[in-house]
């Protein structure tokens, strides 16, 4: 079975462009939990410009055994407000672990990691967080090789950057795309590797994703999973305020 993770960082997003604690990142996380998700997905980044350090270590308390998933740049170096992704996962211990190689310029994670370039490193990174029980999965692309070298170091899954295979199905020809996506996840099954997705991932395109790749693990989704939520929310809401202006209509 795919389970599912929801990402909050929407909600943080949205707190931080006001000022203040709404909405509190760890209460959407509640309701999404109570909602029948699978988990809870944050990926704090240095800027701070969405997830923050205390939202972390806010989310353990309400998770009532669903998984926590914290994504992040194991390269990117500690500072103010920002403790560096080894050190909050030691803090919080989550069930997974998502290595991502994001920099601070860039808007939101588009590409995985240079397995040939950055597999040193990466390696006595893998070995630091398996130090402790927590899952380790690397953000590669869709078509990417060499899968079987991450399993050597210790790597228990991957994430495949499913952002290309979403724009090309927006466009309507996206079999190139979705077939990169399978042939990945073959190749990280035959070497023993986990197999998760995410980015950009939809009610419109999920289906697809999973007809042709059953055997996902799990997929993780913020932003759609938000937008969608606005949208398919915003009656309800809105009568709400009308019921309360005494303007309600009839029957609602």
């Amino acid at each position: 079975m795919t389970v599912l993770s929801v990402n909050i960082n929407k909600a943080a997003v949205l707190r931080n462009s006001r000022g203040g604690c709404d909405p509190d990142p760890v209460a959407i996380a509640r309701l999404a939990l109570a909602a029948g998700c699978h988990g809870v997905t944050v990926h704090p980044r240095p800027d701070q410009r969405h997830i923050r350090r205390d939202d972390v270590l806010g989310l353990p308390a309400i998770l009532d055994g669903a998984e926590l998933n914290i994504e992040g740049n194991p390269f990117a170096p500690p500072r103010e407000g920002y403790p560096g992704l080894l050190e909050l996962v030691r803090r919080v211990m989550p069930a997974q672990v998502t290595l991502v190689p994001d920099g601070d310029g860039q808007l939101t994670s588009d590409h995985g990691f240079d397995i040939e370039g950055d597999l040193s490193g990466l390696s006595r990174l893998v070995e630091s967080f398996k130090q402790d029980p927590v899952r380790v999965s690397i953000f590669v692309d869709a078509g990417v090789s060499g899968l079987a070298r991450l399993a050597r170091c210790g790597v228990d899954r991957i994430e495949i950057y499913t952002g290309p295979f979403a724009e090309a199905f927006a466009r309507g020809n996206y079999n190139r795309e979705l077939d990169a996506c399978r042939r990945t996840a073959c190749e990280a099954r035959e070497a023993g590797l986990g197999v998760n997705a995410g980015h950009d991932l939809s009610q419109a395109n999920l289906g697809s994703l999973l007809d042709a790749i059953p055997s996902i693990d799990e997929v993780s989704i913020g932003h759609a999973l938000f937008c969608e939520s606005l949208v398919g929310g915003l009656e309800v809401t809105v009568g709400r305020y009308l019921k309360i202006l005494g303007q309600g209509r009839i029957g609602s």
